[in-house]
Formats: structure tokens, C-alpha cells, sequence
């Protein structure tokens, strides 16, 4: 029986990390500083810097398919959970998504550029999108480089410790949105909590980390991937409907947001059936609700703030009961 797949998070400590994702109905360990909450992840092996090196996979937190790892259940359930989206040239789900709780800036980072990925076969592209769930007065991020620096002064910087003058920062506040494009220099500013949504690649090139010790830096490969210049402005496309906003389009996902300022029945659109369609995640920013199968196909599938669903392709339609202020991500594929 296909069903609404509710995930259970991978914790990430980080030196970086605080406690504020208790406030996504996290189960933090005692005394931990968690950075990240993995939500959706299929990586046969990720970087040291990024989680260690093992590999990470999802576990489906209910169900029938209670226990299956996402690798497992697209296994077992082939067409039905994938429709026509292709697998990440890895072979695992071809998306990643996460909440960052940054008590501390981050390191100021690059991935991969294209030229530097086509020559490098361990390094993999890898875009991602920054939505900006809370964030304390003065917060900022940090998101390409000042118009003029060259790659010469940025390397002077780095070895002077001023790479933050030579940083775009921008103040954030909850509701924001940014993109960041694969070759673009960027960090999380302190005190900034966000859902991220990325391509699946843990290839990280850290240039700055803001005196701290005891991690590497990747200062040759990160200056061979930065695109330099302020990166391009993206617009939001308002779509259809009160209740929902398009925040981004990409050749790998499309965003949109979904705000409920009431009680609400939601129709989830229907996911036509394979080869044609493909799956949907869902990522619930607030409030609280209920998946019911207009079909009566599966049972209804509880969730609330903090809960990452994948709706597998060949579900169908679906009906969501949504109570006050909620708020969901909504990331789709083009296939």
C-alpha cells in the first residue's frame, strides 16, 4: 500500500551548532550542539567535512514501511515511489534536505563549479536554496563576493583573515529566501535558522572559518570554483492562489510555499501516474495538519512543525487538514 513516507531526521553536531531545532519537535541529545538535521538523505558516502564519511540514508518513520531506509524503499517500490525522476548520478534519491541551526557563523564556503567538477571526478555539482525560517535581529548571511574582487585580492584575504570585507552580506529576516547557485561563495550568519534544499552532493570546499582551529581549509580548490561577482537576483513568481507562492524553479526542483492563515482543506494536487510524474516532499516550517486519501487508500498521516514528508509518485490525490499559521515547503521535480 503507497503511502505519505514520513522521515526521520539524522542529527549533525557542529561547532557551530546550538539547540534551537528542539523547537522542530527535534529530540536533541543532552548537551549536544546540533547543527543540522538531516530530513531527506540518500548518499552512498558523504565528506568528512560534511557528515563524516560514512554513508546516509533516511528511514521511513512509519507505516508499513516502518524501518525501510529510503535506498530500501525505492528499491521496493521502484516506478511507484520515482515515476520518471531519475536517480542522482550517485544512484540514491536526487535531492537533500535539511534545517540548519547556526549559533555560530559558518564557514564561508564554494562548491563545486562545473569546469571543476568535469575534471575532478569525486567533486559534484551542487546547488542549493536557503529559506529563512527564524533569524535574530541583526542576523545576516553571506552570499558571493563584492563586485571587483578578483581572485588574486580574495586570496590575499584569506591569508590576511579579511575574506568577511570582501563578502555580499545580506540581513535576514524570517520568510526570506535565497538561492545559491553551484560556484557561489556563501555562509550562514549566527543566529540564522533555515531549511535548506540541495542537490545531493556533500563536496565542500571551506576558504574561512573565521579563526577557528582544527579544520581544513580547501583554499586551491575553492578559488578554482568561486564564480566571482555578486550572484544574480532571484525573483519569487506568485502563482495562482491565495495560499501559494513559487519561490524558485530550477533544472533540479521547483519551490513553492504554502501559508495557511486559517483552518484549512488543502487538495494536494494530483501526482499524475507514472511514467509521467514523479514524486513530492513536503517540509512543515509551523503549525500542524492531517494527509487524508480522498481515495481512502491509506490511513490519515498526522504532522506538524519540524516533519519532512515524501509523497511517492503514484499516491494520487490527497487531501490535507491544516490548522492555523501553518507553514510547508513544497519541492517538486521536473520530469
Amino acid at each position: 500500500m503507497l503511502y505519505p513516507l514520513e522521515l526521520d531526521p539524522i542529527l549533525k553536531d557542529k561547532v557551530w551548532g546550538g539547540r534551537r531545532l528542539a523547537r522542530l519537535g527535534k529530540s536533541l541529545p543532552e548537551g549536544a550542539m546540533v547543527g543540522e538535521s538531516w530530513e531527506l538523505a540518500d548518499l552512498r558516502s558523504t565528506s568528512p567535512e560534511g557528515g563524516g564519511g560514512e554513508a546516509a540514508h533516511s528511514i521511513i518513520a512509519h507505516g508499513e514501511m516502518r524501518g525501510l531506509s529510503l535506498d530500501q524503499a525505492i528499491t521496493a517500490l521502484g516506478v511507484n515511489l520515482m515515476g520518471s525522476l531519475r536517480l542522482s548520478p550517485e544512484g540514491g534519491f536526487p535531492l537533500l534536505v535539511k534545517f540548519l541551526d547556526a549559533r555560530q557563523n559558518l564557514s564561508v564556503q564554494v562548491h563545486p563549479s562545473p569546469a571543476y567538477a568535469a575534471t575532478n571526478p569525486g567533486a559534484h555539482l551542487k546547488t542549493e536554496s536557503w529559506y529563512v525560517i527564524d533569524a535574530e535581529p541583526g542576523a545576516v548571511i553571506y552570499k558571493g563576493v563584492r563586485q571587483g574582487v578578483t581572485r588574486e585580492r580574495l586570496a590575499t584575504a584569506i591569508r590576511d583573515g579579511t575574506v568577511p570585507d570582501l563578502l555580499v552580506s545580506a540581513p535576514v529576516k524570517a520568510g526570506d529566501f535565497h538561492h545559491l547557485p553551484t560556484g557561489t561563495c556563501h555562509a550562514l550568519g549566527a543566529g540564522v535558522l533555515v531549511a535548506e534544499i540541495q542537490t545531493p552532493s556533500d563536496t565542500t570546499f571551506r576558504l574561512f572559518d573565521w579563526g577557528r582551529k582544527g579544520r581544513a581549509l580547501h583554499v586551491q580548490q575553492a578559488l578554482e570554483c568561486i564564480t566571482f561577482g555578486p550572484p544574480a537576483r532571484v525573483s519569487a513568481i506568485r502563482s495562482d492562489g491565495s495560499e501559494r507562492f513559487r519561490l524558485i524553479e530550477t533544472p533540479a526542483y521547483t519551490i513553492d510555499e504554502l501559508s495557511v492563515l486559517g483552518d484549512s482543506r488543502i487538495a494536494v494536487e494530483n501526482i499524475p501516474s507514472p511514467p509521467v510524474g514523479g514524486p513530492m516532499v513536503w517540509m512543515c516550517l509551523s503549525g500542524q495538519g492531517r494527509l487524508e486519501s480522498e481515495s481512502s487508500a491509506f490511513q490519515p498521516v498526522e504532522f506538524s512543525a519540524g516533519r519532512t514528508i515524501l509523497f511517492p509518485a503514484a499516491l494520487g490525490p490527497t487531501a490535507a487538514v491544516i490548522a492555523r499559521d501553518s507553514k510547508i515547503l513544497e519541492v517538486r521535480f521536473p520530469v
